[in-house]
């Protein structure tokens, strides 16, 4: 992102145990965002690295040492009296039995249950991070409906959990029809489904009630408003440039994918971002970022490397065993 020097640079942990589960804080009254639950963390000091702030934070404030660290998320957030920039690592290497050494409240909790806290706004990309998987897996082409839901099916045994419907040459109701059958595969393997439709043929099928939430093209969100869906819903959509990503930011949705990062045979016409200019746009997104376009396994650890969330393809997922 570029260089703020007001925007005040915040190391934030996201400490997951053995089962599981996750630790939280609550922020003392008297402070920024005070009574809100967070995940601990702390000011990054003069001269010092981002894991040399993690390890001595939780240290003071929870008594934690940690022995591992790797970047999840890092964004920028700006709150009406204060702006900052959070480096936020998951940690699930550490030793040490957690309390509040400042005198704070701490929990620990299931992924489940981050809709039951109260957390300041610059939490939800956070929390969308966690929740997200690292491969985000596209349908493609498919003669019949048979093969639609076997290639579904392998994705699942191969572990993927987040998949995004996408068929625009069916017939609206048949889209729908295996839109039903694809949700009840997912629920079966704990997995994510997104319907790439629009917003108002969503809404006239009902499909939250056969879907986890929406994938939006970038000319479907610029009519679309946050209020129309339920809160519990992900909203998704497509970004190719800075405009489009800013304005993703501000219709609030989830997550995106940004393409195309490379070259694709199925558009040579698109000049790729190339890994660095995605490198520059994921920094400024205030929410996960996915790679789109000529992705292969391969690139998941480079896509991360350049602080995107993982992959999103068709290629490399679909109908193909993945490791």
């Amino acid at each position: 992102m570029p260089a703020d020097d007001k925007a005040v640079h915040v190391a934030v942990a996201v400490i997951e145990n053995k089962d599981g589960q996750f630790l939280i804080a609550k922020r003392p009254e008297n402070l920024h965002q005070g009574g809100l639950w967070e995940f601990p963390g702390g000011k990054v000091e003069t001269n010092e690295s981002v894991f040399q702030a993690l390890k001595r934070e939780l240290l003071e404030e929870v008594n934690l040492s940690i022995l591992h660290a790797v970047p999840l998320i890092r964004f920028p957030f700006a709150y009406v009296d204060k702006r900052v920039l959070l480096d936020v690592w998951r940690v699930k290497e550490f030793s040490g039995n957690a309390f509040g050494k400042e005198g704070q409240q701490i929990s620990w909790i299931e992924k489940s249950d981050f809709s039951s806290y109260s957390f300041p706004l610059a939490n939800k990309a956070i929390i969308n991070a966690i929740q997200l998987p690292d491969k985000y897996m596209i349908s493609g082409d498919f003669k019949n409906k048979e093969i639609l839901l076997d290639y579904i099916r392998l994705g699942l045994e191969q572990g993927i959990r987040l998949i995004q419907f996408r068929a625009h040459h069916l017939d609206e109701m048949l889209y729908f029809e295996l839109a039903k059958k694809i949700y009840r595969l997912c629920v079966n393997s704990n997995a994510t489904l997104l319907l790439n439709t629009s917003l108002g043929r969503y809404k006239k099928h009902d499909a939250k009630k056969f879907s986890h939430g929406l994938h939006l093209s970038s000319q479907e969100i610029k009519s679309f408003s946050s209020s129309e869906l339920d809160e519990d819903l992900f909203i998704a959509t497509s970004v190719h440039n800075p405009k489009e990503l800013t304005l993703a930011e501000n219709k609030k949705v989830d997550f995106c994918v940004l393409s195309p990062v490379n070259s694709t045979l199925s558009h040579p016409n698109s000049s790729p971002l190339g890994w660095d200019k995605f490198k520059q746009l994921t920094e400024q997104a205030v929410m996960p970022v996915y790679a789109l376009g000529g992705m292969s396994e391969n690139d998941l650890a480079l896509a991360k490397e350049h602080g995107a969330q993982g992959i999103s393809a068709i290629g490399a997922f679909w109908g193909k065993e993945v490791s």
